[in-house]
């Protein structure tokens, strides 16, 4: 029995401007995540920090805030087999220098804040990111 989801992934600022965008997305379509929706948008802080509700009372929430409202990122929808655990275990560990080789994060994190991607980490939370972006 398979068990197919949708989770969220957004490709961050820092990867954006680094035109990794294709590459990223080939990572999860060889892995056999399909991208179900895509767009490149830029968000106000505000937005970011409506998004990012959950960390609110963490140390690190208002340059996360400002990280993501920085520049350009791509939202998608990503669909397959378990998606959730799937994309979570291709992004790699929030530190790229802990982060397992050829993840995501290996390969073209910069910093913890730099780390190229986000993923959604439940399904419960992947339905309310992918409703954030997407309206579905």
């Amino acid at each position: 029995m398979s068990n197919i989801e949708q989770t969220l992934s957004i490709i961050k600022p820092d990867a954006v401007e680094r035109n990794l965008i294709d590459e990223i997305k080939k990572i999860f379509t060889d892995n056999k995540l399909i991208v179900k929706e895509s767009k490149k948008i830029h968000i106000t802080k505000d937005e970011a920090a409506e998004f990012y509700k959950v960390h609110q009372s963490k140390p690190f929430y208002n340059d996360l805030c400002l990280y993501l409202s920085s520049g350009p990122i791509v939202v998608m929808v990503l669909e397959g087999e378990n998606a959730v655990a799937a994309n979570r275990k291709l992004m790699g560990a929030t530190n790229p220098k802990e982060a397992e080789e050829n993840t995501i994060r290996n390969l073209f994190g910069l910093s913890i804040d730099k780390n190229s991607v986000h993923g959604s980490d439940s399904l419960e939370n992947a339905k309310k990111e992918i409703n954030f972006f997407f309206n579905n």
